[in-house]
């Protein structure tokens, strides 16, 4: 049994747990009365209902608070049940007769069922104690009494829903299968007819097929199946569908109509799609009125995902797949700070719309037109994650060619530096300026400082393959070094100029002598801190300080430079 909803009734309940016997049948019989009048169309302020259980008006705030008529219709239900279990009075011995539930249930040939649903409908129970000495729901002559006359057609109806023989089952599936030979007869028309030849109530005679046809799969008394779609049935039809199954074939195998597949459809999309875990790295640009405009306004040329050559980079894998992996390293792109920078927003703000279209889907009634477009949103960010991640792999076979004798085999190093790269663009903040291979070098290495194992030499073809990769590496990496002394000289005096002396003491051992290709030992925060005899924090905050100067100062190239 469910909890009251309305608080202040609960509060009230739990006061009535101190009261004596004598209050609490003045209290249940009140709760009793005030549940015969309530309209569950009307609102009622709590001071009426706490005033009709107890004679009392409450004064504080409470009191003007409006409770929906259904509402308290279905809390004094609760109500009353509670209350009387804690008087349970033996049911011989009231002065009228009590009914059990299935005494009720054949009082009115009907099933259990119904009398709990008649209960919500307004029919009042009570705990007693039977002659088995258990506390069970009772009914008092009187309360079902006052049910039948407020509820004519109700019962009499529910006559109709009365439990069948065996004998009466078999008329109505032999009635069935002859008025089927009428193909002009829908399945609807047909248990009608049997309704009212049989004087049983249409639902009675629908699930009298229907259990037929459950138990006796082999003899379908209609060529169609019911419109109900078990779960086991939709999880199949939806499989199907990913595996490029068409309407027409899920149609014929299925024997469904086209509007009833793609409805099972669209409810398994939705349900995956609420189900899907999206996170995304807020930015205030995406609340602008022209958010979309500015940042979806070009389509993005980004790496598609080629099966059979590089399907699954990102996966666990062992030694036989490294030739190939170390090919999609050859071919993925290199990102500018622009391009990284415009990919991140696009991938996150991607993100940020599917979040918020997916609030409005409704399971049940969600279109394909808003699915789509959240798939595609979706769609659209993985290739755009994928581009982002092959355009850093270099990084991961950079950092384990250097962990590659540290006691961890080549192949399990890999692995685990691409989970650690793609954790690390789920985390980026793209909104902070820095670019994002520090933040995923820092992942990688952090990954790698957690493993150990047996020593795994390298393979000689192991080794080859990764000496001419990183050859290739160097080779596209290589730069025009009279531009880039030109580039560092002018980076050097942007510097002296634009600097304190104590921020160029931080920039300068935070990212190595400036423009070096090669960059030497560079400090941590803890230790320029030690030569400053200042804190990490705050070598942390001169460090941003100096970066926003040199942001403004600086040419894009010229600050890609710097900070690598």
């Amino acid at each position: 049994m469910r909890k009251i909803k309305n608080q202040n009734i609960a509060q009230l309940l739990m006061q009535f747990r101190f009261a004596s016997q004598k209050q609490r049948r003045k209290q249940l019989d009140a709760a009793e009365k005030l549940f015969e009048v309530i309209d569950k169309k009307k609102d009622y302020p709590f001071e009426f209902v706490c005033y009709r259980l107890t004679r009392f008006h409450p004064k504080d705030e409470s009191a003007q608070q409006l409770i929906k008529g259904d509402e308290l219709a279905e809390d004094l239900r609760i109500f009353i049940s509670k209350i009387s279990g804690r008087l349970a009075q033996p049911a011989i011995g009231q002065g009228e007769k009590v009914y059990t539930i299935e005494e009720l249930a054949k009082l009115f040939s009907v099933s259990t069922k119904t009398i709990h649903r008649w209960r919500k409908r307004g029919l009042l129970a009570r705990k007693f104690i039977f002659h088995d000495g258990k506390k069970r729901f009772g009914f008092l002559q009187s309360a079902v009494d006052k049910f039948a006359r407020a509820n004519p057609d109700l019962t009499a109806k529910a006559q109709t829903f009365g439990r069948m023989t065996d004998k009466q089952k078999q008329q109505i599936i032999k009635q069935a299968i002859k008025l089927t030979a009428d193909k002009g007869l829908s399945r609807h028309q047909i248990i009608d007819k049997i309704a009212a030849k049989t004087n049983k109530a249409h639902e009675t005679v629908r699930y009298t097929l229907l259990n037929y046809e459950k138990a006796h799969p082999g003899k379908a008394i209609f060529k169609k199946p019911a419109g109900i779609v078990n779960t086991a049935t939709t999880g199949e039809i939806y499989k199907l569908y990913k595996q490029k199954c068409s309407i027409k074939e899920l149609m014929t195998r299925f024997n469904r109509s086209k509007s009833s597949i793609y409805r099972i459809i669209n409810m398994r999309r939705a349900r995956a799609l609420l189900a899907k875990k999206i996170e995304f790295v807020a930015s205030d640009e995406f609340l602008k009125k022209d958010a979309g405009e500015k940042i979806l306004s070009e389509p993005i040329d980004v790496k598609k995902k080629v099966p059979g050559k590089g399907a699954k980079p990102f996966e666990l894998f062992g030694e036989h797949l490294l030739p190939e992996y170390l090919q999609i390293l050859k071919d993925a792109p290199v990102l500018n700070r622009e391009r990284e920078a415009e990919l991140f927003r696009r991938y996150n703000y991607l993100k940020y719309l599917a979040c918020i279209k997916r609030t409005s889907i409704k399971p049940n009634r969600a279109s394909s037109a808003q699915l789509k477009e959240i798939e595609n949103y979706l769609a659209e960010a993985e290739d755009i994650r994928r581009t982002i991640i092959e355009a850093n792999l270099r990084l991961i076979v950079s950092i384990a060619s250097k962990h590659a004798r540290s006691g961890v085999s080549f192949p399990e190093l890999v692995s685990r530096g691409n989970f650690a790269l793609i954790n690390a663009v789920e985390e980026f903040d793209y909104t902070v300026g820095f670019r994002f291979g520090r933040r995923a070098s820092l992942n990688i290495a952090k990954e790698y400082a957690k493993v150990s194992g047996k020593s795994t030499e390298p393979s000689r073809k192991r080794a080859a393959s990764l000496a001419n990769i990183q050859r290739d590496m160097r080779t596209k990496e290589a730069v025009d070094f009279a531009a880039f002394e030109r580039a560092r000289q002018g980076l050097a005096q942007v510097i002296k100029n634009e600097l304190t002396e104590r921020e160029q003491h931080v920039i300068l051992n935070r990212f190595g002598p400036i423009g070096l290709p090669i960059k030497k030992k560079t400090k941590t925060l803890k230790q320029i801190g030690e030569e400053l005899d200042l804190s990490k924090e705050r070598v942390r905050q001169i460090e941003l300080t100096a970066l926003q100067k040199l942001r403004q100062s600086l040419s894009s190239e010229e600050f890609e430079l710097l900070t690598g």
